[in-house]
């Protein structure tokens, strides 16, 4: 952790790679975001009722009391012909399954460095918030929410009838992000006291000086947006509520197998099957997603969260942008920059309109490859300003390619007359491929979601049962 907050603070102003360095650290992601926009966890004390799911909150770290720090390709244990990983058990006849543990809740360093450090750009930010004095400013906060969780937990005014009746009462605070916080609220089932049912409860704040026509807007946009979509891979979202202050409340499934970025961090990397299983997850989500008109505009590990059986989910469309109607067959184009850095897509700082969708593949193939390999592609996908991206798009245009994608169809087999000697796996080296095609730097030559579902490469991918289904 100590190399890895050095790093951080050091990684500041215009990349410039080092020779042992392909790519940008996983965990410097945030050095490149103007507003916090993160995920963290809370853990059941109760067993569900049904499987749960987590909702949009801030990204924290999975070290905690003492938990040791996943590996990937370490502790292996042979169980009945399975392959045991700490996380994810490789199954008989290519199947497998997936062993996330049930996220803890998280109020540590990482929330801190990543208020220092920035978030998510948002598309109607056109300032720079105001710079406070971030150790008082995190003091009163801690404050606020400490007396409103106390409030709740009395039945103050914070716990209106409709959200409790409804939802049971709001308890650990899981996550906490620029303009509101996500507690975990316990329905008791009224039957057996034994049996409760989680909920996700965001706590939409009004940001300073905006206005509660804006705010209305803001809040009813991205319900609307949200709600609307139904699939196994998309967050499900419940109810929008109004408490007693005038504050909205979003109510949507509990994920308690914390966030994508989180796994990605702990474990260093994830395994190929590991990583392509959660990949087809995420281009079923995004297909449906363009189906039904909507662009997410802001995809990233953290807003993609993890059921504790391996189902992964898309979140968070604060962002997020109807681009068609359902009687319109041409999709509108659209316009701004917004998400966060390392996973926008170039088009978004060059043209004045560009297809959202385009924009959404994008950032699903950076999001791929920090999943293969811990880390970044790049800090930001300009050439001027980032010397990785240059690599890139140099990279493309001879037939050497670009060194971390290309290792994605190289395997290790052994030590040769001139170093390590590596054989070339065909399926990975179409999964090579089909990366290139979604990272193609002309918008208008990018595959869309339904062609990469319908390559060779993820047509092989076995999906684990729970993601396909979504539990």
């Amino acid at each position: 952790m100590a190399n890895r907050l050095s790093r951080m603070f050091s990684s500041t102003g215009k990349s410039t790679p080092k020779d042992s360095d392909s790519h940008r650290d996983f965990s410097d992601s945030s050095t490149d975001s103007v507003k916090p926009t993160t995920n963290g966890s809370g853990k059941q004390s109760k067993p569900p009722s049904r499987p749960s799911s987590r909702a949009p909150s801030r990204q924290t770290s999975l070290k905690e009391d003492g938990e040791k720090k996943p590996k990937s390709t370490g502790g292996k244990d042979q169980k009945d012909g399975a392959v045991i990983h700490k996380r994810f058990e490789v199954l008989p006849e290519n199947s497998h399954c997936h062993h996330l543990r049930s996220a803890r809740r998280q109020e540590k360093l990482t929330d801190l460095l990543r208020d220092m450090l920035g978030g998510g750009r948002k598309k109607e930010d056109h300032v720079e918030d105001q710079q406070l004095s971030l150790m008082s400013t995190w003091i009163d906060q801690f404050k606020n929410e400490r007396d409103k969780l106390a409030a709740d937990k009395k039945g103050g005014p914070n716990a209106t009838a409709s959200l409790v009746d409804k939802y049971g009462k709001c308890q650990e605070i899981v996550g906490r992000g620029a303009f509101g916080i996500v507690r975990i609220s316990h329905k008791v089932d009224p039957k057996d006291s034994r049996v409760e049912q989680l909920y996700a409860v965001k706590e939409f704040r009004r940001r300073p000086q905006e206005t509660t026509k804006k705010y209305q807007k803001r809040l009813t946009s991205e319900f609307c947006i949200s709600s609307s979509l139904r699939h196994p891979n998309v967050i499900h979202t419940l109810d929008l509520l109004q408490d007693a202050k005038g504050d909205y409340c979003e109510v949507m499934e509990y994920c308690a197998g914390g966030d994508l970025y989180t796994l990605v961090l702990a474990a260093g990397k994830l395994e190929v099957a590991e990583a392509d299983c959660f990949f087809k997850q995420l281009m079923r989500g995004v297909e449906y997603m363009h189906e039904m008109g909507v662009a997410h505009r802001d995809l990233k590990p953290e807003n993609l969260l993890l059921t504790t059986h391996g189902a992964l989910k898309i979140t968070d469309f604060g962002n997020g942008e109807c681009f068609r109607m359902a009687w319109e067959k041409e999709a509108h184009m659209t316009a701004g920059l917004c998400g966060s850095a390392p996973y926008i897509a170039p088009e978004e700082y060059v043209e004045r309109e560009f297809d959202p969708r385009a924009v959404d593949i994008w950032a699903t193939g950076v999001i791929y490859m920090a999943m293969r390999t811990g880390r970044h592609l790049w800090r930001v996908a300009r050439k001027d300003e980032d010397e990785f991206y240059q690599r890139y798009l140099e990279g493309r245009k001879h037939e050497d390619g670009y060194a971390p994608i290309e290792t994605l169809h190289r395997v290790r087999t052994g030590p040769g007359r001139h170093g390590m000697t590596c054989a070339y796996k065909p399926r990975q080296a179409r999964c090579r491929n089909v990366i290139y095609s979604i990272l193609d730097p002309n918008p208008s030559r990018r595959i869309n979601a339904s062609q990469v579902l319908k390559s060779e490469w993820v047509r092989e991918i076995k999906l684990c049962k729970a993601g396909e289904e979504g539990f």
